[in-house]
């Protein structure tokens, strides 16, 4: 068993117009979501992060190489931890988008998703056997980053909530924030939350 550790990559160029950036999207860190990356590799040395995991998409890869870096471990990438495809909503801005179609994805995201999106439960199926698989292989601390929605959709399939109520449950993942949970031996159990959104 692993001390898994989640943190959301660094701010990016798209935050401030909350532009959907998903699986299909490259936008790069801002200023500020470099200078995150760098607290975080500071952080995963302080704390004896072991293994340094990262989504392969670019923001992702930008936030994790300081904390690989400093601690002098490979960083290793792993596909089925990008980010969930939004569809039609992909690049876009809500203000962007039909009013009634977002309305529809605000009380149900799961059942009323975009053109195009990736279903929520394999998004969340995916995530969470990555996890799994990392946990099965490391016994240390682990230090996974990615996505703000494929994480909370992760963490609510870990604790058996529904996975359209991720944007209620957890409204928010800070950038470069850490949330650390902790696997059961027994996969039809839940995790255990130990931390969410806990700054450096």
């Amino acid at each position: 068993m692993s001390r898994i550790l989640l943190a959301r990559h660094g701010e990016t160029t798209w935050h401030a117009e909350n532009r959907y950036a998903g699986g299909r999207s490259e936008p790069e860190l801002t200023e500020l979501g470099l200078r995150q990356a760098e607290q975080l590799g500071k952080t995963a040395v302080a704390i004896g992060v072991d293994v340094v995991v990262s989504s392969p998409q670019r923001r992702a890869v930008t936030t994790a190489t300081p904390a690989a870096e400093a601690l002098g471990v490979p960083l290793h990438l792993r596909p089925d931890l990008r980010e969930v495809d939004f569809g039609d909503l992909e690049g876009h801005l809500i203000g962007e988008m039909d009013p009634e179609a977002v309305q529809r994805f605000r009380e149900d995201p799961e059942a009323n998703a975009f053109p195009g999106a990736e279903p929520l439960g394999e998004a969340g199926a995916r995530g969470v056997a990555a996890l799994r698989e990392l946990d099965d292989q490391h016994s240390g601390t682990v230090l996974v980053v990615a996505h703000s929605t494929l994480f909370r959709i992760v963490l609510c399939t870990l604790l058996g909530l529904p996975v359209r109520d991720y944007r209620r449950v957890f409204p928010h993942l800070d950038n470069a924030a850490l949330t650390e949970i902790r696997l059961p031996a027994d996969p039809s159990l839940p995790a255990a939350l130990l931390s969410l959104n806990r700054a450096h």
